[in-house]
């Protein structure tokens, strides 16, 4: 059976577009802004999987790409009165360019040195968002963003944001899937093996992993723009370290180069604390546990255990199909 890591199949898609569309009208009207929060975690869990899972570098700043992003949109929308649209692709692009800007040194470091690089950047940025008073309202927070809107539309109610959100969670996974099935995938898997032989044949290492390092932070950008226009209100502590380490431990959680793993380990750790709130006293201890569980049964993550599941299933119906086929022969 094929890797569900490395294959996406169109019914597979298919599957996956029905859940999305059936999942707001089947959960509690409550699961639908968490869901949305979970999409856009979806979308930083992709951009960051193809960057460490699939290319093989580490960052641990990327907290800052998702939140320069939304501080741009929301400054440009609230101060600067910009259309929403035009302070989303602003703040998209923003976070593309630093990436750029940042990627080309940094990504010369290899292992801890590039972990504690990015880690550092992430560092500074958060800083700003704190000291910038004038600009960002410092630790205050900045309010007043207004709710996306396109073409006079005004997306005000929790389902609308959650279609623009899982719709667009969607298109960008079907743009890593086909990336990650392209000469470029194979490449970036190369890389994650041995740059140096991947040099050997032919690979341009350091452009290969800009381009990665800058796809991963515009990912990360559409995901802040978002949630600065569903919040409304950003403050500099949604993108703290914190919250770097958070989407690192989704992409691990739900398996490195696997594309639903991003998806699942997102969606999961989203969702988990909010089935913990009936045992509030010992929800972290619940979750660290299982956490620990899951990574100590399951290294490959939520991905390889999905896969356990469905290759149980294949071998259970191939031995009944066999046994039934057994039976009917006659001596």
């Amino acid at each position: 059976m094929s890797s569900i890591r490395e294959t996406s199949s169109a019914p597979g898609l298919a599957l996956f577009a029905a859940a999305i569309v059936a999942a707001p009208f089947l959960l509690p009207d409550y699961y639908q802004s968490v869901l949305i929060v979970a999409g856009l975690f979806a979308i930083l869990s992709m951009g960051l999987n193809l960057l460490m899972g699939y290319a093989g570098q580490i960052s641990l700043g990327h907290a800052a790409f998702y939140g320069l992003s939304a501080y741009a949109s929301g400054i440009l929308t609230t101060t600067f009165h910009w259309p929403v649209p035009a302070g989303i692709a602003a703040g998209v692009v923003l976070s593309g360019v630093t990436a750029a800007l940042i990627g080309i040194p940094t990504l010369k470091l290899k292992g801890h040195y590039l972990a504690m690089g990015t880690l550092g950047f992430g560092v500074i940025v958060y800083i700003v968002f704190n000291e910038a008073v004038a600009l960002t309202a410092g630790p205050s927070g900045l309010t007043g963003i207004p709710r996306l809107s396109a073409f006079g539309k005004i997306f005000s109610t929790d389902r609308e944001y959650y279609f623009v959100v899982w719709g667009t969670v969607f298109l960008l996974f079907v743009l890593a899937r086909n990336l990650v099935r392209s000469r470029m995938g194979r490449a970036l898997r190369a890389i994650h093996t041995s740059e140096s032989a991947a040099s050997v044949l032919g690979i341009d290492v350091a452009r290969y992993k800009a381009f990665v390092f800058v796809l991963s932070a515009v990912y990360a950008g559409i995901a802040g723009a978002l949630y600065a226009h569903f919040v409304t209100f950003i403050s500099p502590g949604s993108f703290s370290f914190h919250a770097s380490t958070q989407v690192v431990t989704m992409v691990v959680l739900g398996g490195m180069a696997s594309l639903w793993g991003a998806v699942a380990g997102a969606v999961f750790l989203t969702v988990l604390p909010e089935w913990l709130r009936a045992i509030e006293d010992y929800d972290i201890l619940v979750y660290g546990a299982i956490l620990v569980l899951t990574m100590r049964f399951l290294p490959g993550g939520l991905a390889e255990g999905v896969e356990r599941v469905l290759s149980a299933l294949a071998s259970i119906f191939r031995g009944k199909a066999k046994a039934s086929g057994g039976e009917g022969k006659k001596p």
